[in-house]
Order: C-alpha cells, then sequence, then structure tokens
C-alpha cells in the first residue's frame, strides 16, 4: 500500500490499533483513501463515544485559524486520556508553518491529525521535520496497476470475505487503479454477496459489476500466453462487437504491462517464481506462473518486438498512420501478429 519513507499504511494501522499513538499525524498526498482510512482508524480508536463528546475537535482549514487550532492543542482532555482534533483540508490552512511551534513541545495527551489533501507538504519545511521527529509523515500515493489486486483482496479480507486472484483480477483490468472508481465497485459486490456467501466470485462479478467472466482483458491475456489462438480470437472478436465495454486502450496497457514485465524477467540471475515475485513485487505465485509460462513461450526477441508492435498499435487506435481501420480490427490483427 501507499508508504512514505519511513512508514506504511499497514505498520500506522497496526500501532493505532495497539494504541501507540503519536501526538501529530501529518496525513498528505494524492491518494485520499488512505488518509480518510487512517483518519476513521483513529476517530474510532482514540476515544470512546462518551470522550468524544468534551475531547473530540474538528476544524477545517478553509476557516479555521492556525493559533486557535494550536491552543486547542494544548488544552488537557476532560476525563479521558486523550483529546482528538483532526484538521481536514489542512492543506487551506493559512500559515500553517506555525505548526513548527506546536511541534516542537507538542502535548503528549493530544493526538493531532493534519489531513493534507491532493499534493504534499515541503519536507524541507521545518515544521514537517519537526513532525516527522515526534510523530507521523504519511505519503499517500496513488497505487500502481499491480499493486491493485493486492488492496483488493486486502479490503475483503478485513470485512471477513474472500475473493480469488483472477477475481481481483479482473476487477482491476475493468476499473483500473483509481480507488475513488474502484470502492463503489467493491462495496457494490459486499452487498451483493447471498447471506450464506462469504466469497467473490467470477460470476458474482459478471452479474453486478459488468465484467464478462469469460470475455474480459484477463481471460485475453491468458490465452496469448498459453498461446490459445482459438480462446484468443473468440475474445477479440467479443471485443470488436462490443467496444464501449471493453475500450482497446485498456486492452492495450494490460497486454504492454504483461510483456514489459516478462521482458525484466529475462534479465533475472534465477528465473523462479520466488525471483519473480520479488522482481516485480507480486504477492501471489499464480501470477508469477504466467509469468513463467510466458518465458517458455515467447523469446525475448519476440517480446522486445511485441512491445514495439504495442506502442505501433497504440498509435494507430489514435488516428496516426490509420484511416479506417476500427480498433477492433486493429486489435485482431495485434493480437495475430502477436502469437504468430
Amino acid at each position: 500500500m501507499a508508504a512514505s519513507t519511513q512508514t506504511t499504511f499497514d505498520s500506522i494501522r497496526k500501532d493505532i490499533l495497539q494504541r501507540n499513538f503519536k501526538p501529530i499525524y501529518l496525513l498528505m498526498g494524492e491518494e485520499a483513501y488512505f488518509i480518510d482510512k487512517l483518519t476513521e482508524i483513529l476517530t474510532e480508536t482514540v476515544l470512546t463515544e462518551t470522550e468524544k463528546d468534551f475531547n473530540m475537535q474538528v476544524f477545517y482549514g478553509t476557516d479555521s485559524d492556525i493559533n486557535n487550532i494550536i491552543s486547542t492543542a494544548r488544552r488537557f482532555p476532560m476525563m479521558a486520556e486523550h483529546q482528538l482534533i483532526i484538521v481536514k483540508e489542512a492543506q487551506q490552512l493559512d500559515k500553517l508553518e506555525l505548526m513548527d511551534i506546536y511541534a516542537k513541545h507538542p502535548m503528549l495527551s493530544t493526538v493531532l491529525v493534519l489531513n493534507y489533501k491532493h499534493g504534499v507538504a515541503d519536507k524541507r519545511k521545518a515544521w514537517v521535520k519537526h513532525i516527522d521527529r515526534i510523530g507521523i509523515v504519511f505519503e499517500s500515493k496513488k497505487l500502481y496497476d499491480n499493486q491493485v489486486p493486492a488492496f483488493i483482496s486486502s479490503y475483503f479480507r478485513e470485512k471477513n470475505i474472500g475473493i480469488d486472484d483472477k477475481s481481483a483480477q479482473m476487477l482491476t483490468d475493468f476499473v483500473g487503479n483509481d480507488l475513488s472508481k474502484l470502492l463503489p465497485e467493491l462495496q457494490k459486490l459486499e452487498i451483493s454477496l447471498p447471506d450464506e456467501s462469504k466469497r467473490i466470485t467470477s460470476d458474482l462479478i459478471e452479474k453486478n459489476v459488468g465484467i464478462s467472466k469469460e470475455y474480459n482483458n484477463f481471460e485475453l491475456l491468458k490465452a496469448i500466453i498459453q498461446k490459445n489462438v482459438l480462446s484468443a480470437n473468440r475474445i477479440v472478436d467479443y471485443f470488436g462487437k462490443n467496444p464501449k465495454d471493453n475500450p482497446t486502450i485498456v486492452t492495450l496497457s494490460v497486454l504492454f504491462n504483461y510483456f514489459s514485465n516478462l521482458l525484466e524477467c529475462y534479465w533475472l540471475p534465477q528465473k523462479s517464481e520466488q525471483a519473480i515475485m520479488s522482481a516485480l513485487q507480486i504477492r501471489s505465485a499464480y501470477f508469477a506462473r504466467d509469468y513463467m509460462l510466458g518465458l517458455r513461450n515467447y523469446p525475448a526477441q519476440k517480446v522486445m518486438e511485441i512491445i514495439s508492435l504495442l506502442r505501433m498499435f497504440d498509435a494507430k487506435t489514435k488516428g496516426i498512420d490509420n484511416q479506417s481501420a476500427s480498433p477492433g480490427e486493429l486489435l485482431k490483427e495485434l493480437v495475430f501478429r502477436i502469437m504468430h
């Protein structure tokens, strides 16, 4: 998951749940989900519901005064071990650098949370350095595509719901790494689970998300890796007839990601599942086996040729050196040239 240079989402979450609180949390970055999630965990953990009445305050950067926030942070809690102060939209707070005054000598009974979204504070600034010294500075980054399946699995695991690797990858290929779009789909699946079931399946995804369990980028890539020409042609033909549900740009991205990673595998001293998992930072042997098979079916020279083809066809889908071929026709030609 997203991480700063010293901390990870999981390590911060673990410390909070063990009630190892820091006096200041600076939660910043482009991915709002991890900022909101850590703030939610702190809200649920630092204080009991009764204690929140007198010991929890929420400020908004757009209409709050830094001196008032600091003054509030210096108070002692009332009939509780801690007080919790959350500053939302902290990036909008005027004179935020004055936080350095408080960060030098924070109240250990106060848990101050600064939500600094859609950007990062300058880590060279004194106030950020002081927070980093005595508290937590966490940068919430957008997930890379190869991190999304693990995120999906983790999301459901926290809710005691299982999901297999194939289904997680299907969702990744369909939605991508934009968590604002992915989370509603995950919540939709959670709600759609039959009472007696605790597992997300490809059938459930097909019914509720709109991804065909047979005709999707995951199955196309699988057919290409296995050199199953019949299956690949059947999927490509389906894509051509349903272009709105299967945008070529997404398919090209999936193929480019796989073959770029496959090329990297050729330079590994040892071409084992464990070595591939380590080099590509994938957690599942299930996907490592796809690369093992790719190494057997596609020589390095062919892989380099495929990467060039993908770049060329990407340009063609954008109208470069292409006068009349439809996306479906282009994809059909591309897959033929990849597999022959």
